[in-house]
């Protein structure tokens, strides 16, 4: 098996936030030609990437460098930052959207909304982008917003990213500490639950804490995913899923997407790159025991995270596949968990909304 095959879709990235932040539009030829970052086209190449959910992100402000700091603790418990403005949020989405469409216009990715463009994609070496948004303070509540953004090819959404919205409450980054941290949904989530639901938009259950997880559980009719979370088990860091979450998960027939960032796969939770690759294989061998192989995939957090030195970024995925056939996985088992296992659950929840 070649080092770059099979190719990875991966079910997170923040690739937008780091463009938006680096000079906005203006960086889609640093992207086209090799940049700084995890992620650019030369090295995706190289690292057999073959593209993922690309997240729209609304940074707050605050020193990110201080929070990697405190997460290299023995223990920690960072506060959550205040809420958003919703107008000032959508402002930074458009701007991030505009950069996505540029990365298409230019022939860098697909903007993809059916599972046979994702297939075409990959077929024919073309990096595949599903726009998602991570956090949904750019939302109104009568979600005409999000009618709007569905229309330009928005088909993924987290309610929040840890900190509150007007939907519901995130859990704040700790450890340890279980993902029991609040309240879940208000009553606008739900109808934001139910909504996406009729759009066929699918719902990330990753940044939400325990209330907001059994929330989505019980007003969803799609299946549960969490597109870059590890296993509580094994890192008792708030934002990973405990066995009972993951055994709902493996009910609906979902999809949990293994995160690089090392503070959620370290059994100390520590945001240090010294990890070695084994860990990320300790959370893959649970996340299979208890979801089964057919429901566990890759969410990088490429870009948006501290990720162990032996990948550094796209590139380094080849030393990943060689690490997961050495611990024994067949070469059935590497397709499923590379990408065909998020092309199975985006059937699920599109399916009937195309």
């Amino acid at each position: 098996m070649p080092n770059a095959e099979p190719l990875i879709f991966d079910g997170h990235n923040d690739v937008l936030l780091r463009l938006h932040q680096g000079g906005g539009r203006s960086q889609v030829r640093g992207f086209i030609d090799g940049s700084t970052g995890h992620i650019d086209l030369p090295r995706a190449r190289r690292g057999g990437f073959a593209g993922g959910f690309f997240a729209l992100y609304v940074p707050s402000p605050g020193d990110s460098d201080a929070m990697m700091a405190q997460m290299q603790k023995p223990e920690y418990r960072l506060p959550l930052p205040e809420p958003l403005d919703q107008s000032d949020a959508l402002e930074v989405i458009l701007s991030q959207v505009a950069i996505l469409l540029d990365l298409q216009a230019a022939g860098a990715l697909n903007i993809c909304t059916t599972v046979p463009e994702l297939r075409d994609c990959l077929a024919n070496n073309c990096m595949a982008a599903i726009m998602h948004m991570e956090g949904a303070e750019a939302l109104d509540e009568e979600l005409q917003a999000l009618d709007v953004l569905h229309a330009a090819g928005l088909r993924s959404l987290g309610p929040v990213w840890s900190r509150p919205t007007i939907f519901g409450h995130g859990v704040p980054f700790a450890y340890p500490s279980s993902p029991d941290t609040g309240p879940g949904l208000t009553d606008a989530g739900v109808r934001l639950v139910r909504r996406c639901n009729e759009l066929g938009i699918m719902i990330d259950l990753s940044h939400l804490n325990d209330a907001g997880f059994w929330d989505v559980a019980r007003h969803s009719d799609a299946p549960l995913v969490a597109t870059h979370s590890n296993a509580h088990a094994i890192c008792a860091q708030s934002r990973n899923l405990t066995d009972r979450q993951l055994d709902a998960i493996a009910e609906s027939d979902g999809m949990v997407g293994v995160n690089f960032a090392t503070a959620f796969l370290r059994e100390d939770g520590q945001m240090r790159i010294d990890t070695p690759l084994d860990t990320v294989l300790r959370h893959l061998d649970h996340l299979i025991e208890r979801l089964g192989e057919d429901r566990v995939g890759f969410g990088s957090d490429f870009d948006g995270a501290m990720i162990p030195d032996e990948i550094n970024d796209v590139a380094g995925l080849v030393n990943l596949r060689k690490a997961m056939v050495a611990h024994g996985y067949d070469d059935k088992l590497m397709e499923k968990l590379c990408h065909e296992n998020w092309l199975r659950v985006l059937d699920k929840t599109w399916g009937s909304s195309e």
